[in-house]
């Protein structure tokens, strides 16, 4: 397996990236980034690479794995340069006839264009404000078009950044209010949706409509901690270990592809309070990486899984 190669620096509560990409980009590069996955067969990363070189790509990070049960075969390529710059229909044309050749899904993206995306939350602010810090620090490259809300608890706290927040009233008819939801989300063409602690269901129509494109995080507790005061009981029964899950959402509540995890220890003088605290720093972590990896075309789903390749 050939792996990302990237400059970061991580800390377990305090995290700061700069992608090789982004960097490249910053210095006056004109970089892509391909991501592909397709039935596996012999040489097909040499067909890829070959075709980016021919292309004038000049290649700048290259990873690649073959998962040996499914026979699946997963890349992501970053490149500078080259006909995806120069005559980018001609470019795509190509790529869709060697895709077709390899039966492969594709996703071609500007590593400097912003993500557009969507934040929703309810009344617990903690992940987004750290999605917000992130944004406005230049961490994460996304455009926010709105934040959501099904309460008016976040909203100075959207506002005093300038961004538009926008009220949902949920205890009317949610079927309405969601397709009035995913109307906005449309005429804002929002590209990712990321709950940040949404503490609503979405329904099945609306993770079928945005499948792969609605990030969530949960406390991993599941399922032996389900419904209300989950650290409550995991104090009560002297859990060692809690944590966060990112993925994607799914209509099977919960059991979307895994993006990202965190874990932190538990220790025995730890009080609820403590292991609230220790698991919203969990939350906050793994959803700013699992967006992070998104954003950067870093994760590549096949049927239940995610193959995420870390920089």
């Amino acid at each position: 397996m050939l792996r990302a190669r990237g400059n970061f620096y991580l800390e377990p509560w305090d995290w700061e990236v700069t992608s090789r990409e982004f960097m490249a980009c910053n210095e006056g590069m004109n970089v892509s980034i391909l991501k592909l996955n397709c039935p596996d067969a012999v040489g097909l990363l040499a067909l890829v690479t070959g075709f980016i070189a021919r292309s004038g790509g000049n290649l700048l990070d290259v990873s690649q794995y073959t998962d040996p049960v499914a026979k699946w075969f997963f890349a992501r390529l970053a490149f500078d340069g080259g006909r995806a710059i120069g005559d980018a229909v001609a470019f795509r044309r190509e790529l869709e006839d060697l895709a077709a050749s390899m039966r492969a899904e594709w996703r071609l993206r500007p590593a400097r264009q912003a993500v557009r995306t969507a934040i929703l939350v309810s009344r617990q602010d903690h992940c987004l404000a750290d999605l917000l810090w992130r944004w406005r620090s230049g961490e994460l490259n996304i455009e926010i078009p709105a934040v959501f809300s099904n309460h008016e608890t976040c909203r100075p706290l959207v506002e005093r950044e300038s961004l538009a927040f926008e009220h949902a009233d949920f205890s009317a008819d949610k079927e309405d209010v969601f397709e009035r939801l995913a109307e906005r989300l449309r005429v804002l063409e929002v590209e990712l949706v990321v709950l940040a602690r949404f503490m609503q269901i979405l329904p099945g129509w609306f993770c079928a409509e945005f499948s792969g494109r609605v990030i969530n995080i949960h406390h991993s507790f599941l399922p032996a901690f389900v419904g209300a005061n989950p650290y409550r009981r995991a104090f009560e029964r002297g859990v060692k270990l809690i944590g966060a899950t990112c993925h994607y959402a799914t209509e099977e509540l919960d059991n979307g592809p895994i993006i990202e995890q965190e874990v932190a220890r538990v220790e025995h003088y730890h009080e609820p309070d403590d292991l609230i605290r220790l698991g919203r720093d969990c939350e906050r972590l793994a959803l700013a990486r699992g967006v992070r990896f998104h954003v950067e075309d870093r994760v590549l789903v096949h049927s239940s899984r995610a193959i995420v390749f870390r920089d």
